[in-house]
């Protein structure tokens, strides 16, 4: 069983104390989130809100380095969380404090190649999907090395986010690959992977108000349930 999740971001296009009011409204109770862009104080407000709000599980969460080992804890006592996700320590910072519990993180792909030692480290893989499709488009070299390594180890979760039509340039490089879905038909990349990609957790990797997440998450659902279909 798949379970595709909404998601709090917290880039900067994204309100996610707005996004916590929305799940309110909705009555949401399992959400992902992704307080990768917030400093501890922020973080520890996102807590206090999230303990006041409807959800009761939040299963997956992209840690950022400065976290420390009370966070995941309380993550995991508070919130039931079984799946954390993490950026290598080559591009982001990795706090010492972390080093005991990378057997319990699921290291994401980036804008560099997965390194089969660094992997090793860990427990697993975090596939953005995404992030596969824009390497597969403009950096082959990449595409290649992470299908070798996607076929070793285990993937524990997947990120999903859009991939626009035509490259558009963001944080001074060339990029398909977006936090910000305007069209269904950005989500149909997805149909060119085959199933075993999918992990048990997805998470929706949007800038967008959980709604309209919501929505997509049905798009992506129907794609996974034909893709079990045509086994």
């Amino acid at each position: 069983m798949r379970i595709v999740l909404p998601t709090i971001t917290t880039t900067w296009d994204s309100d996610w104390r707005e996004k916590i009011k929305e799940i309110n409204c909705l009555r949401l109770e399992e959400a992902a989130i992704f307080p990768t862009c917030l400093e501890k104080k922020e973080r520890e407000e996102m807590y206090r809100l999230l303990e006041e709000s409807t959800l009761k599980r939040i299963p997956l969460v992209h840690l950022r380095g400065d976290m420390a080992p009370e966070e995941i804890s309380y993550l995991k006592e508070k919130f039931q969380t079984e799946i954390f996700n993490i950026h290598s320590p080559k591009i982001n910072f990795f706090s010492k404090k972390l080093e005991s519990l990378k057997k319990e993180f699921y290291l994401e792909n980036t804008r560099i190649p997965w390194d089969e030692e660094e992997v090793k480290e860990f427990a697993g893989l975090c596939l953005d999907i995404s992030h596969l499709e824009n390497d597969k488009r403009l950096h082959p070299e990449i595409f290649e090395n992470d299908m070798k390594i996607l076929k070793k180890y285990p993937i524990g979760c997947n990120h999903i986010s859009a991939v626009k039509k035509k490259m558009f340039f963001s944080n001074n490089e060339w990029q398909y690959d977006c936090h910000k879905l305007e069209s269904f038909s950005e989500l149909d990349y997805l149909k060119n992977y085959d199933i075993s990609l999918f992990a048990s957790y997805i998470a929706i990797e949007l800038e967008n108000p959980i709604e309209e997440q919501l929505r997509a998450k049905e798009y992506i659902l129907e794609i996974l349930k034909e893709k079990e279909r045509s086994k």
